[in-house]
Formats: structure tokens, sequence, C-alpha cells
């Protein structure tokens, strides 16, 4: 996004639109990349805690993989109601709702004592949360085209990687410096304190966010509609199927097992990268979050650039199956150089770059060719079926390393799963998701 300028009287509409789109970016993006940041961190910091929690409350590998993965049960059950309600009563209320309980949930995380309560926690954070992301990526189609979804989206989801970049070294720190203060443990401590964000920021999206484009106090009417007519020629080109026909539709279970594919690439990696480090012979936690940080520092700028090369190509598929393959590639060779710390986390670097590209990009597919409640559902639909994979991918990697005291065989699995979605992303008809 550009810095912001006032339109001035007699400005050709094409450069009135580009700042209109400025400060439309400038508005939403900045605020709901905050709100995914600590939605994120509050999902994945159970990767960080487990360098703690597993000998202070004595869980097996397969018992943190299952109550990591557990969440996504809770989620799966209840995303598609949530994201159908968010259509029908507005982003707002409904994303305030899901923030503000799920930053309770995630603190009382600190209260767990055994796998049974481990597993309630982490399914509740599921049901929390569920509705959270599909709704954000529902929500930008009120506001931008096909033709400009892609980086925003992109942008939107580099939250991902800076919940890395900035959750890494602050969890590591957490859990260096603040275990044993007044009888709390390092992991206790940590999902105390990174759970008020999100109700603080929660409460703050009451104020800030506007349903739709014609609610927004700080847009003229002229930008309006500009806004409105761009949206109803996008929606023009799309299906808005009864909700029946959704769930029937082959293009949306193709869409669902490529996300699949995809996230458990990204989970893998999200749950695991600490323990990944810590087995290339480094102890320190501070050290190892602040190492965390860095594949996630280069896959920010990734992201952003190769979503702005998406949208100016008009191209999808290749930019999506590239990358996808380039973080197999990384993946792999992140077991093979396991013993060099450097080498590891060169290939690290390549894997998390590789699998938060794809990301953002992937849901530029789905959103070109579904529309209304279609695409509420829908995109819910995706999104619940592909994180599903955030219960296989780690309870699999769990039970891979209890039974081969290594972490590679789980890679491996990894590894196969991105050269999946790659190989059907291309499969999918240019035509459908190509604008």
């Amino acid at each position: 996004m550009e810095p912001m300028s006032t339109p001035i009287a007699g400005m050709p509409s094409a450069a009135f639109e580009a700042t209109t789109y400025r400060k439309v970016g400038w508005r939403l993006i900045p605020f709901l990349l905050l709100c995914y940041v600590v939605a994120y961190l509050d999902r994945v910091n159970v990767g960080f805690a487990k360098l703690q929690m597993v000998g202070d409350l004595k869980f097996s590998e397969t018992i943190f993989g299952l109550g990591a993965g557990i969440f996504f049960i809770g989620y799966f059950l209840f995303e598609v109601p949530s994201n159908v309600i968010l259509h029908r009563v507005g982003a707002r209320v409904w994303i305030a709702r899901i923030m503000i309980s799920w930053g309770i949930i995630s603190g009382a995380t600190l209260f767990v004592t055994t796998p049974s309560m481990f597993y309630v926690m982490r399914f509740l954070l599921g049901v929390a949360e569920a509705g959270f992301f599909p709704g954000i990526i529902l929500y930008l189609t009120y506001w931008y085209p096909a033709s400009r979804r892609g980086r925003m989206t992109a942008l939107f989801m580099t939250a991902v990687a800076l919940s890395g970049l900035i959750g890494g070294p602050i969890s590591g720190w957490i859990l260096k410096d603040l275990s044993g203060v007044r009888g709390l443990a390092g992991w206790q401590w940590m999902f105390l304190l990174e759970a008020i964000p999100s109700v603080v920021i929660g409460i703050a999206v009451l104020l800030v966010l506007d349903d739709r484009i014609r609610d927004a106090k700080w847009l003229d009417d002229e930008e309006k509609t500009l806004l409105e007519r761009n949206i109803a020629s996008d929606v023009a080109h799309k299906e808005d199927l009864p909700l029946r026909r959704v769930f029937s539709n082959g293009k949306v279970w193709v869409m669902s097992l490529i996300y699949f594919s995809f996230v458990i690439g990204l989970y893998g990696v999200g749950f695991w990268l600490p323990t990944i480090i810590k087995g290339t012979g480094v102890t320190d936690p501070l050290t190892i979050g602040l190492l965390t940080a860095i594949p996630y520092g280069f896959a920010v700028i990734a992201m952003v650039l190769v979503g702005r090369r998406s949208d100016l190509k008009g191209e999808r598929r290749w930019h999506i199956a590239i990358p996808a393959f380039i973080g197999a590639a990384g993946l792999f060779l992140s077991t093979t150089w396991s013993h060099n710390t450097q080498l590891a986390m060169l290939a690290l670097t390549f894997a998390t770059m590789g699998i938060m590209i794809v990301l953002p990009l992937f849901w530029s597919m789905p959103t070109a060719f579904l529309g209304g409640t279609a695409a509420a559902a829908g995109i819910a639909m995706i999104n619940s079926l592909g994180n599903l994979a955030g219960f296989v991918g780690p309870y699999l990697i769990g039970f891979l390393k209890d039974t081969t005291q290594s972490t590679n065989s789980g890679m491996f699995l990894l590894t196969a799963f991105m050269v999946l979605g790659g190989l059907l992303t291309l499969m999918v008809p240019a035509r459908i998701v190509n604008r």
C-alpha cells in the first residue's frame, strides 16, 4: 500500500480508483493483519510451550501432538455455521465475539495439569476461533474485486509469518526469563500474557470495522459508489449456489484437498519448528525463539512480492505450484541437514517461504468463482476441511517421532503433501481461477 492522497476534482478515473483503494487498504489491512497476528500466535504458541510443558506435565510426544491438533476438531465442527452467522449478522460484532472468547480460553490454558485438560482446552479454543479466518477472507470479498484481492490477502496473511517473526523471540523470552515468577512456569506465563492482546483488540474491532461499504463514514459517496460498482461487476462472474449444492460441488472439494495439503505443511512447521531447531543442537529458549524469526522474516517479504506479481500477471496456478515445490524441497533438505544448524536453518527458511507464499494465493482461487451465501459456506467448508490437516499433521508427526525417535519421517510426510498440493493446483482449469 502506498501513502494515501486526497482525491481532487477532475482526477482521472484510474487515479481516483487507485487513491480510493489505497484509502481502503490503509483503513482495513493493518488492523486485520494485527487481528490475525494475535489469532495465529494464540493458536501455535503451544509449539513453544512444548519446550517446557512436555517435561513439566510428563506428556509424551503423541499426547502433545494430539492436544496440539485437537484444536482443529472444534474448529472443523463450528467453522461453517460461524461463517454463515457472520454473513448474516455482520463482521464487526461476530469477529469481536470470536477474538474475545478465544483470548479468554487461550489464557485459561495455563491451568492445564493433565492430558484430558489439555485436550479440552485445545478443543474449546478451536470452537471459539472457528470462523475467524474464513470470516476475514469473506470480509475482503465485500471490499475488493478478484483482480485486487490477491495482494490484499497476501498482505493480510503476512500475519502468519509476522506472528512467528514477533512471537518467536517474545515466547522464547517469556519461557526463559519468567519461569518460576510468582510460582508459575514459563509456559504458563506465555499463555496468559499472549492472550491479553486478543481480548483488547477484540473490543477495538467494535470501533474500527464497518460491515459494508455503505456503512463506512470515512468514505464519501463517490468513493462508495466506485467500490460498490466494482464489487457488483465482480459478483456477476460468480456462482451463488444453494447451501446443499455447495457441499456437493466438485470444485469446492478439490479446493479443500489442495488446501489440506498446504495446511499440513503450515502446521507441521508452525508446531514443530522450535523442536526441529532444538534438535540441531540449540538448547537456549531465547536463542530458539530468535532463530525461528529468521524463516518468517524472509517469508513476509516473499509473500508480498509474489502476491503482487500474481495480481499483475492475472495468473494463480503457477504462482502457487512453484512455491509449493520449493517448500517441499526445503522440508526434505531440513532432514538431510538436520545436524548442521546453519544448513538446517537455510532449508527451513526456504520451506517456510514456500508454504507461506501459497496460502494467501490459494484463496484467490475459490473466491474467484464463489459469491454470496455460497462464498460464506464454501470458504468456511474449504477452510474447515483443510484445517483438519492441523489435527492430522501434528498428531502423525508426534506419533512418528515417538515411534522412530526422529522428526525425519514426519518431515517426509509434509514434503509429500506439499508436492501433492502443487500438482493438484496445476490440474485446476486456468479459466476458473485466473483473473
